[in-house]
């Protein structure tokens, strides 16, 4: 019964949703506009003498600006690493040995950050999309050594009482206690990773404890997340569910909700626990059935409580992670609600590729129509760094699923 009503949900949010036929993706077409932006991102970056600085990384381009605005490599620069994973995927669809150099540049910026105590979660993020796109294609044993002291590094964060890494350690005293955002789920894919190629069995226990007691604890009954869980330090009671980037504490801030979607269908992959696989089809439900209510197409409001309405800034990038989430989830599951998953993935990543969202001639990125942290009005409707990352790689699973030979790297 449970399957046949979310097949009816999801199919109604399909026909009422969809401005595009999904039929209308053109993978290959999307993906050759994706390499031709990144090579004129390219030629935008070059200095001078016609050299690059790595240690200066793409985040954002706002409105009426063509070039992305760059920022320093550090720890504290959590999207550090979006950029050359976009080029390793770039490099894994061409073969361009151009486009390798860049990548083995802007990659080896970052091998400081394994190298030094931890800043906060965002290592794997940081390490993971730049070391480990690379080793999936060169399998550089410098690179597989630097992943796996990231993850060592990382899992000094993890408090055993609380059964949760620390997102943010400078903000403990703010918050008044140990804090979780539900991005740290996303950075649970390194230890599991370091785990399985050579790394410490316990990595693996530390990430599915992660997981345990954010599915127990940082969810509303519905399944909508919140963005920050906090516990006490010392006894590990959970105190609180709050917001840092979205409406409301308890409100549903899109891209918080992604990364729970993406986050529970990789630990799925990694445990082939049905805890995790059921879990992941709920908070996807709860997104599906909220986009039908709040959203015109298939690209969500930067949060669908926002009082405005359609009113509100759109979020791009939660678009591009949960279609990449879903053409994975829907490979795990059975149809029809296989079938429905993909061809919501599909809606998405179709709306993408429209004129309304892809950055086109405007300017050198992807997509338009992302949203940073709208409470502190940073990155309110702009091109962001991770939104294209994450269509890079929808694009790409997409083509993968359509019979076409995987691509390395995805």
């Amino acid at each position: 019964m449970k399957k046949i009503l979310f097949a009816a949900i999801v199919g109604c949010c399909f026909v009422a949703c969809s401005s595009t036929s999904p039929q209308s993706l053109d993978a290959d077409k999307e993906i050759g506009y994706c390499i031709k932006q990144t090579n004129r991102a390219l030629i935008g970056m070059q200095q001078a003498d016609g050299a690059y600085n790595y240690t200066m990384q793409p985040r954002n381009i706002l409105q009426n600006q063509q070039q992305w605005n760059c920022r320093q490599t550090s720890a504290q620069e959590w999207c550090s690493g979006f950029w050359s994973g976009i080029l390793w995927m770039n490099y894994a669809i061409t073969r361009d040995s151009n486009i390798r150099q860049q990548a083995e540049g802007f990659t080896h910026a970052l091998n400081h950050l394994a190298q030094q105590p931890v800043f906060d979660h965002d290592l794997g993020f940081l390490m993971l999309t730049s070391y480990g796109k690379g080793y999936e294609l060169t399998h550089q044993a410098a690179y597989k050594k630097l992943l796996l002291n990231a993850a060592d590094s990382l899992a000094t964060l993890y408090n055993p009482t609380v059964g949760t890494i620390l997102s943010w350690p400078r903000h403990v005293k703010d918050y008044g206690g140990h804090n979780t955002i539900m991005d740290n789920m996303i950075n649970l894919e390194l230890l599991f990773w370091a785990a399985e190629n050579g790394g410490r069995p316990e990595l693996r226990d530390i990430a599915i404890k992660h997981a345990e007691t954010t599915m127990n604890y940082q969810f509303q009954d519905d399944g909508t997340c919140y963005h920050v869980a906090v516990y006490d330090t010392l006894t590990g009671d959970f105190i609180k569910g709050v917001t840092h980037q979205g409406y409301a504490d308890s409100s549903m801030w899109s891209r918080g909700q992604s990364w729970a979607i993406y986050g529970f269908t990789m630990v799925y992959r990694f445990t082939k626990d049905k805890r995790f696989l059921d879990f992941a089809q709920k908070v996807t439900n709860i997104y599906l059935k909220r986009l039908k209510e709040t959203s015109k197409d298939w690209v969500p409001l930067w949060d669908m409580d926002d009082p405005r309405g359609t009113q509100a800034p759109k979020d791009a990038s939660a678009a591009c992670i949960v279609a990449s989430a879903l053409l994975e989830l829907c490979q795990y599951v059975e149809n029809p609600t296989a079938m429905q998953y993909r061809q919501a993935a599909t809606a998405m990543l179709t709306d993408l590729s429209s004129d309304k969202y892809q950055s086109r001639d405007k300017n050198v990125s992807f997509l338009m129509h992302a949203t940073g942290h709208h409470p502190a009005g940073s990155e309110i409707d702009a091109s962001i760094i991770y939104a294209d990352y994450y269509y890079l790689e929808a694009l790409l699973r997409f083509r993968s699923s359509c019979g076409r030979p995987a691509t390395r790297g995805t």
